[in-house]
């Protein structure tokens, strides 16, 4: 009788168990990637900021309070300004110790992701490459930012997790 007992009792709780937890978030990591290029025939710099679509609209929403849909092409012009807003105020750039603010070129889906295109014209050579990067901090205390700089066939990373947003690249 006890198994039996037993049985019912776990065949009962187990969907409670499951179907009862609430799914705080559609991926387990909070990364994005910002992937910057040094293109020596245009003397700029490519910069791409790859980040979670779900997250970046849910950031925009909050922080602009508005309705927002990054896949929608009908108000893409309504969220370019959202995204350009976002990005200008976190994340910044200094070559050389001279602050930079990039040209927003714009912005398209990947799948699950926004690249966001941005670029540093005048750029023929540089040594150190400043990055504050502060992307999605205020939405996760854990969200970890990769950076990538390619220049003349070499490559560097570094990452930044919240708090810390410098990251200082040297060729």
């Amino acid at each position: 009788m006890s198994t039996f007992f037993s049985k019912l009792l776990l065949l009962f709780t187990l969907p409670i168990l499951f179907f009862s937890k609430k799914e705080t978030t559609k991926h387990p990591f909070h990364v994005s990637t910002t992937e910057i290029l040094h293109n020596t025939k245009s003397k700029s710099l490519e910069i791409t900021c790859r980040i979670f679509t779900d997250d970046f609209e849910q950031i925009l929403a909050e922080k602009y309070k508005a309705k927002t849909d990054l896949h929608n092409k009908k108000r893409e012009k309504e969220m370019s300004v959202l995204v350009q807003r976002y990005l200008e105020a976190n994340i910044k750039f200094s070559v050389d110790g001279k602050a930079f603010k990039p040209n927003y070129i714009g912005f398209e889906n990947d799948h699950e992701a926004t690249n966001v295109y941005l670029e540093i014209e005048n750029i023929a050579n540089f040594k150190q490459l400043n990055i504050s990067n502060g992307i999605l901090y205020d939405l996760f205390d854990d969200q970890m930012n990769i950076i990538h700089v390619e220049k003349s066939g070499a490559r560097k990373s570094t990452k930044v997790n919240f708090p810390e947003k410098l990251a200082v690249i040297k060729f």
